[in-house]
């Protein structure tokens, strides 16, 4: 069973939490992605994902490896929604099982940073205007792995 997989429809972490289930482990984490009545500033109604499920697999399943590696956790999964979701559905979700708690903390947010920069998956917002557009999610990750501007004195802001 794959450790990444995408599912129709609102994502259910009961589903998918048996594998991640392991007496040695003494950490769990997990991260659900809810679908937010808002985005830039418009007011949003629902949401629609899709994504290049054979090389999102792919990928996420390398992001998964990747976490497993670096964090030396036990077990990772995620999740992530495909179709048509409603505002408060469950469109993402990473569980992620430990020795201890700081690496399951840190793998589960390398794994849905790096799940939102590099897997193809794209989402159309629904506005309760009636308009609507498609949004590249690895947009979206973008702006939140971009360091903050320099101030004037070279430092960072809000350092």
């Amino acid at each position: 069973m794959n450790a990444f997989r995408f599912v129709r429809g609102s994502v259910s972490p009961a589903d998918h939490l048996a594998p991640l289930q392991d007496q040695a482990c003494g950490g769990y984490l997990s991260f659900e992605g809810w679908v937010r009545n808002h985005n830039d500033g418009r007011d949003v109604q629902r949401l629609e994902y899709e994504a290049y499920e054979r090389l999102g697999v792919k990928e996420g399943e390398r992001i998964i490896a990747e976490a497993m590696d670096q964090f030396q956790i036990e077990h990772a999964l995620c999740v992530h929604a495909l179709g048509s979701l409603e505002l408060g559905q469950m469109a993402v979700w990473v569980g992620v099982s430990s020795h201890h708690r700081d690496s399951a903390f840190a793998a589960c947010r390398y794994i849905i940073d790096e799940v939102k920069h590099r897997v193809p998956i794209w989402k159309k917002e629904h506005y309760v205007d009636g308009d609507s557009g498609w949004v590249n999610c690895e947009a979206c990750a973008s702006a939140a792995t971009q360091s903050p501007p320099a101030t004037a004195s070279g430092g960072r802001a809000g350092q």
